[in-house]
Parts: C-alpha cells; structure tokens; sequence
C-alpha cells in the first residue's frame, strides 16, 4: 500500500520544521555595547570616593509562625461543614504559604488527606486517601504542617471526627485546598 504524499518523511520533516519556526518565539539582537563610565577625577592628596554598592534584592523574608493562642470552637454538625473551619484555620496558619489566584494548568501534587480530631480539635491520626506517591517531601511537608497547626477548631457539635480535604500543590511549594481554592487555569 503507497504512502499518501502528505505523509512521507520528508514532508513530514518540512511540515514540522515550518511548524517549529513559526512557534518558536522572537529573540531580539543583543544590546550594543554601551562605553564605560569615566574613571572619576582625583585631586591630588585625598582619597577616591567609591562608587556606591549596586543595590541588592531584598532577601526573603520567611513568614512569622502563627499565634497558639485559643483557636475557639467550631459550629459545624457534619464532617463536610467542618471542612470549611479546618481549611480556614489551615489557612491563617500558613498565610505566607497560599498560592492567591487560579492554580496553574499542571500541578505539582494532588494530595487527598484524612485528619482525625478529639473533640478539643488536636489532631490524633492522619491517613492518606491518595498520596502524592511521585513526591514523598509534598507527603512530608503536608504532614508536618497539619500536625504544626494543631489544634484545630474544637468541633464541639460533633465530637471527636475525621474530615478530609484534598490538598493541591504547586510547584513553588505553595498550595490551596480544594474547600477553599480559587480554581484552575
């Protein structure tokens, strides 16, 4: 059986070429060199006055820990009521952390968590319903920072409960949690 013209090697070899150059983004001719500054004039007998130091970026800045003070009690009667208290004190915990605005396309983890409270809200057990198996420091940091925001809003309606929540993480390790996200590109 013939192959259709449209797809023989070497059309198909000029069809992606055209293709990669019209998609390959336009680069600008580098910038002229520019003359160096003149070497600032001395009077005999003093001392050159150095240039000023180029300003830096300001270094980053890592985020206060939250208060451990009371966190108060939740008013929620259901796991899923209860979810929005414990996205919420997720989130005042980690303020600093949040990705603002609609996550990108691709994300770097997805995460599905249980977290199992006392009736004082302390956090007594987690257990994964879906793991970020491909990122075992995501499944650590998420960990970590659940247990560092014990404890949670009493649910004292309740009692002693488990809620879930999905945890999405992008990869400059900031997340949002599915209760509260924002949405996705």
């Amino acid at each position: 059986m013939p192959i259709p013209s449209l797809l023989r090697p070497r059309r198909l070899a000029a069809l992606f070429g055209g293709l990669a150059a019209l998609l390959t983004p336009y680069r600008a001719s580098p910038p002229e060199s520019v003359p160096p500054a003149p070497a600032p004039e001395t009077v005999p007998g003093t001392a050159p006055v150095p240039a000023p130091a180029p300003e830096t970026a300001p270094a980053a800045v890592a985020p206060l820990p939250a208060p451990r003070g009371p966190v108060g009690a939740s008013s929620a009667t259901t796991e899923r009521g209860y979810r929005r208290d414990g996205a919420g004190h997720l989130y005042a915990r980690n303020a600093g952390r949040i990705y603002h605005g609609r996550l990108p396309p691709l994300l770097y983890a997805i995460g599905t968590l249980q977290v199992q409270l006392d009736a004082s809200g302390r956090v007594t057990g987690l257990s994964w319903l879906r793991a970020p198996r491909h990122a075992p420091e995501v499944v650590r940091e998420i960990e970590a920072t659940v247990r560092r925001a014990s404890p949670f809003p009493a649910p004292v309606r309740i009692g002693r409960m488990t809620y879930t929540d999905t945890w999405l993480w992008d990869k400059s390790g900031r997340f949002q949690l599915d209760t509260l996200t924002e949405g996705q590109d």
